[in-house]
């Protein structure tokens, strides 16, 4: 793995951020690039409104208030409030001009950028299993099979291994695409790649010791 990707790791992986993901993202030296490249794939989560601004939409406030702190750190202002009186869905708005729904991901060219886009998508889009019991895994999921292709493409670059992209099931959904990390790279997208979600840095800090 290259030289990047352990420095990322040392200073952004599983061993820092399973204590507390604000203590990652208020760590400095945070690279630019790095921020932006984890917000642009933290986007495949959000939307854009009418009134220009892009929101991004979950349950409960935890993760919003990470994207929150890393846009602050670039200088961009950002909301956060509740969707309805009894519900508990929470939205972050900004007006961040660098984000962009079609950013290409593949004109990254340094690895710890590739793995912060990589680390953003899969905070918003993958999976982890919550029970303690279930078989470890991680996947990626998305309904543009072509998004999915170039984080294959990202990992591969990463040298984390990963299966086929697949259609669980046609007849439920056309356009729902798949991808796993195969188990001997597990520990490698845990450690290179990791989270800053803190229910998934919760889960993972449970179900791996790195």
């Amino acid at each position: 793995m290259g030289e990047n990707i352990t420095s990322a790791g040392n200073q952004q992986g599983t061993r820092k951020i399973a204590r507390d993901s604000s203590e990652t993202t208020s760590q400095a030296p945070l690279p630019e690039g790095v921020i932006k490249a984890y917000l642009l794939g933290s986007l495949h989560d959000g939307t854009y409104s009418c009134n220009n601004r892009y929101r991004f939409s979950q349950k409960g406030k935890q993760w919003l208030k990470v994207l929150q702190k890393l846009l602050s750190r670039l200088s961009y202002n950002s909301w956060i409030y509740r969707e309805g009186a009894t519900r508990n869905v929470y939205v972050l708005e900004t007006l961040a001009d660098f984000l962009d729904f079609g950013f290409n991901p593949l004109v990254l060219n340094k690895n710890e950028e590739k793995a912060a886009y990589v680390r953003g998508f899969f905070d918003a889009e993958g999976g982890i299993p919550r029970k303690r019991k279930a078989r470890f895994y991680v996947q990626l999921v998305q309904n543009d099979k072509g998004k999915l292709k170039k984080i294959k493409k990202l990992l591969n670059d990463l040298h984390i291994n990963t299966d086929v992209i697949h259609n669980p099931s046609k007849s439920v959904d056309p356009d729902y695409w798949r991808l796993y990390v195969l188990s001997n790279s597990l520990t490698k997208f845990v450690r290179g790649i990791g989270t800053w979600h803190p229910r998934k840095i919760r889960t993972i800090g449970r179900r791996m010791k790195i």
